[in-house]
């Protein structure tokens, strides 16, 4: 068994993922054999776990797995949620008045019956088209039109996902950032998977991997100096500031790279599972 002390977390897309959104089978391999081998690692990821599931398959993750910027902790395994981080009822309402006010309309991220649906009454343009039809060509069990997206509202909700040509995206991400200081956790960011395509993503405050993350440190009982983190992403920032080591991979944006103690080779190289599998040959 290998010195299981530390803790290796890495965020999915531009990281851990090849640029088609795809594990490659040497990463594949690679996890697998390490988590054989009793190493701990797990993921902390923008998609959901009805998103990762398809992607990571039967990898045996022991460790539960941040989905959704940090809005859950879930068991791999199950799909159970051990917390769920969601919008105030009164804030969701007001954030989707001001979706609606930018001429834009939004999946609705929610929990309801203890399970997790993602909402939708129009498709309005081709970025949210493209969304739709590429949950739906992976049967994603999540999907559920709805006639009146208000009455979506009704459930718990987890988060906006919000699509649509750059002005009225990127004008959406300002006000919101100016009407609710501190109360959202909010990520704007072109597609990579189809670029010109520009998304906002609202969650609660409490909604972002570093919290998600100090919260499986504490239930592991793991200090942040023995936390490895992975990224590429401005969302990825806050954990690599409180991670005892930061390692961004060669395509990371340049500001997750000022972050960084270390920068490794891209996504494409599997550089992730690279630098694991050396850190274990050092010691």
């Amino acid at each position: 068994m290998m010195n299981n002390s530390q803790l290796f977390v890495s965020d999915m897309d531009g990281t851990l993922l090849r640029s088609g959104g795809v594990l490659s089978q040497c990463s594949r391999q690679g996890l697998a054999d390490l988590l054989a081998a009793g190493v701990r690692f797990t993921v902390a990821s923008a998609r959901a776990w009805a998103e990762m599931t398809p992607i990571l398959g039967d990898l045996p993750l022991q460790l539960p797995v941040i989905a959704v910027n940090g809005a859950y902790l879930t068991d791999y395994a199950t799909g159970r949620h051990l917390v769920i981080n969601h919008l105030d009822k009164d804030l969701a309402a007001a954030v989707y008045g001001d979706i609606l006010n930018a001429a834009l309309l939004p999946f609705v991220v929610a929990h309801h019956g203890g399970e997790d649906c993602l909402y939708w009454e129009k498709l309005i343009n081709p970025e949210m088209q493209w969304y739709h039809d590429m949950l739906e060509m992976h049967n994603d069990a999540r999907l559920r039109p709805i006639g009146r997206l208000r009455d979506a509202l009704a459930r718990t909700v987890i988060a906006f996902a919000v699509m649509g040509p750059k002005g009225n995206v990127c004008g959406l991400a300002e006000r919101l950032a100016a009407e609710y200081p501190g109360l959202l956790e909010s990520f704007l960011f072109e597609n990579p998977y189809s670029p010109g395509h520009w998304w906002l993503t609202i969650h609660d405050r409490k909604a972002c991997k570093s919290i998600a993350l100090r919260e499986l440190l504490e239930i592991e009982g793991i200090r942040p100096e023995q936390l490895t983190v992975f990224g590429d992403h401005i969302n990825d920032i806050k954990m690599f500031q409180l991670a005892g080591r930061a390692v961004a991979v060669a395509n990371a944006e340049d500001c997750v790279k000022q972050h960084a103690d270390q920068i490794i080779a891209s996504n494409d190289d599997d550089a992730v599972v690279d630098y694991i599998q050396r850190h274990f040959q050092r010691i």
